[in-house]
């Protein structure tokens, strides 16, 4: 029987790992980054007036720390997505060569059969 990798996981899971992933998800989208984009800059004029080290502070710690993580985020979700569908066909690809080499093994053992029958055949004709 062929294990469901899936249920197993979502099985696994403990309360906090469901909320983690469940924030992961949200915090993980473009929507989130837009949001988190314009939060930053409602700082951005009182950082920029406050001199070069608040703005240099404002860089590093709002726009770098909050915008940047959830578009990373989002690029790993997208590579997440392809690394899966590449793993599924990969599977797809893994179940047709095991019926065709199972084929293939029905088959030589057909040919060795009729070979072996053959050869006895032969040695009860002597």
């Amino acid at each position: 029987m062929t294990r469901n990798i899936n249920r197993e996981h979502k099985e696994s899971l403990k309360t906090l790992d469901k909320v983690a992933l469940f924030i992961t998800k949200i915090v993980g989208t473009m929507w989130c980054a837009i949001a988190f984009t314009i939060l930053a800059l409602i700082s951005l004029p009182e950082a920029l007036h406050n001199g070069t080290g608040t703005t240099i502070s404002w860089i590093a710690q709002t726009f770098l720390q909050l915008v940047l993580l959830s578009i990373i985020m989002v690029g790993q979700n997208l590579q997440s997505k392809h690394s899966e569908l590449r793993a599924d066909a990969d599977y797809e690809t893994n179940l047709e060569n095991k019926k065709d080499i199972e084929t293939l093994m029905q088959r030589l053992d057909d040919i060795e059969e009729n070979k072996l029958n053959k050869i006895l055949a032969i040695l009860k004709d002597k």
